[in-house]
């Protein structure tokens, strides 16, 4: 699996491992094949705001965003899964609301954006069911909790 950064150094070398490993996880957990790629982008809120304006029609800064590529036409030796937008500082408030560290909501936002590239989604409670128990087994998995 390759990992495409653009951190614009927000992130420690130690947080980026971290993400790393959990998209690895991540992956490993849904049983999909590892030539796949990904690129994680961080920004500050008044860029995150601007794409989901413009992308979901939610003018606010938001913690992370999927934008899954369509590979049915994909060749080639490694699929796009495509992008994931995290950003730092609406994560740090959320970790602070929840009572847990800033790496802890990174891994968790990671995740959460990885399934959703994946296919999974919380549209329904069956679905945010499937999800949170998926997203708690990769933390698990890599020995982060709350």
């Amino acid at each position: 699996m390759e990992i495409y950064w653009d951190d614009t150094g927000k992130l420690s070398p130690i947080q980026q491992e971290l993400l790393n490993q959990a998209a690895k996880a991540t992956i490993n957990h849904c049983s999909h094949p590892t030539n796949c790629d990904v690129s994680i982008s961080i920004m500050n809120p008044e860029e995150i705001q601007t794409l989901n304006r413009d992308y979901r029609n939610k003018d606010t800064a938001t913690d992370v965003l999927s934008f899954p590529v369509n590979n049915e036409l994909a060749t080639g030796p490694s699929i796009s899964l495509g992008d994931i937008v995290i950003c730092v500082e609406v994560a740090q408030k959320q970790a602070n609301e929840y009572g847990h560290n800033l790496d802890r909501e990174l891994a968790f936002l990671l995740v959460h954006g990885m399934l959703h590239l994946l296919g999974y989604d919380h549209e329904t409670p069956e679905d945010e069911a499937e999800m949170c128990a998926a997203q708690e087994d990769i933390l698990a998995k890599l020995c982060i909790t709350r």
